[in-house]
């Protein structure tokens, strides 16, 4: 871009306010504008934060040309239209998980992008959270030797959030299980293999259209002798909430901790049996930053807008959410706007990560048979 500086246009302050302590410290950025249907919480968030600009609609937002780009932080049922809508507007977008809900609007993104050359990216918090960075970082040193199997699994029980959950089937939301199996390797996935397993109550039955209580899937990596496992689950099965990402090399494994807050473990070939396993502590990687936003790796440093998880039915604050990868995902889009390169993942990769979880469905409803990636997301 010619500018140094970039103006971001803010849409969803759930979470999506943690962002803009992020842009205001970057020295590249600034949050030119916010957008939120409410316009009383809307007033809230831009008197704390002193920002000018607001908005209560998301066209009026678009449309305005002084803002570089659009960073989508709504429920995810609106993110494939809304990338749409900004794209056309002639917007860069970074956008929450999933790309979308629907092959067609994955493909939609993808050729919006390729014909405008605007940047697309999903903003992945897995591929940018201290225990991934940490994990990458062996591999790439050579530590974990060749990689033999990846795993990973994502339960949470949504009863009691926001209604569209309800409506949601397990496969359709699994970037954050299957972006680091793809993105350590940086490979795509070719195609997939699906089981559903269990019985979900009636009424969730019906209004998502799902049977299943869980769906459990195997990744081929394309071009790889590597294949990967993932499972997921929302509803009316007992586990507590988990993020998990397990990798088995040649030299050492990583295993992800069991419970939430606990220990993770690495696994050392070629010891005595009881010295395999070492219990380690994940360092931060705020080095890898910016000085101005490294502090943002443990917090937001703003009582007001910190990470929500939900407790007793309300949702509270908590303090460094999602593996402190919010300072890392912001830069890495303004980085690449200011050097004009693709960010990471891209919108094909973005599409391929979110592709999986749509075909690995398609595969469970045709009892496990093999489903291809669309070559849109191959990069063919």
């Amino acid at each position: 871009m010619e500018s140094s500086k970039v103006n971001v246009g803010i849409v969803g302050l759930g979470f999506g306010a943690e962002f803009i302590p992020i842009y205001q410290k970057h020295s590249n950025a600034n949050v030119y504008a916010i957008c939120r249907r409410n316009e009383e919480e809307l007033n809230k968030i831009g008197d704390s934060f002193g920002i000018e600009k607001r908005f209560t609609n998301y066209e009026e937002l678009i449309n305005d040309p002084s803002i570089d780009f659009i960073h989508i932080n709504s429920p995810f049922p609106d993110h494939g239209w809304m990338s749409i809508a900004a794209l056309k507007a002639g917007k860069h977008v970074m956008c929450t998980v999933p790309m979308a809900t629907t092959k067609e609007e994955c493909e939609e993104i993808v050729g919006l992008v390729k014909e405008t050359g605007l940047k697309y990216m999903m903003a992945e918090t897995v591929v940018y959270s201290r225990e991934f960075l940490f994990i990458k970082e062996m591999y790439l040193n050579g530590e974990l030797g060749d990689i033999q199997y990846m795993s990973a699994s994502h339960p949470q029980d949504m009863e009691g959030w926001q209604s569209y959950w309800e409506e949601t089937i397990p496969m359709h939301y699994t970037t954050h299980i299957v972006s680091p199996i793809l993105g350590l390797v940086k490979g795509r996935a070719e195609y997939v293999s699906c089981f559903g397993s269990g019985k979900i109550n009636e009424s969730i039955a019906q209004k998502s259209g799902n049977s299943y209580a869980v769906e459990s899937c195997h990744i081929k990596i394309k071009d790889s002798d590597i294949s990967a496992h993932i499972w997921r689950f929302l509803f009316d099965t007992a586990r507590q909430y988990r993020e998990s990402f397990d990798v088995y090399g040649t030299k050492k494994s990583f295993e992800w901790s069991l419970v939430e807050g606990g220990d993770h473990i690495i696994h050392t070939a070629k010891k005595p049996e009881p010295e395999i396993p070492e219990v380690i502590k994940v360092p931060d990687f705020a080095h890898l930053l910016p000085e101005e936003i490294r502090s943002f790796t443990g917090a937001i440093h703003d009582a007001d807008h910190l990470s929500f998880v939900q407790v007793d039915g309300e949702f509270k604050y908590r303090v460094g959410g999602h593996g402190g990868s919010y300072p890392h995902m912001a830069n890495e889009f303004i980085s690449a706007l200011i050097q004009d390169r693709d960010p990471w993942p891209n919108a094909e990769t973005s599409a391929n990560w979110t592709c999986v979880g749509l075909c690995a469905h398609e595969s469970t409803k045709a009892g496990g048979e093999i489903v291809h990636l669309p070559t849109f997301t191959l990069g063919e």
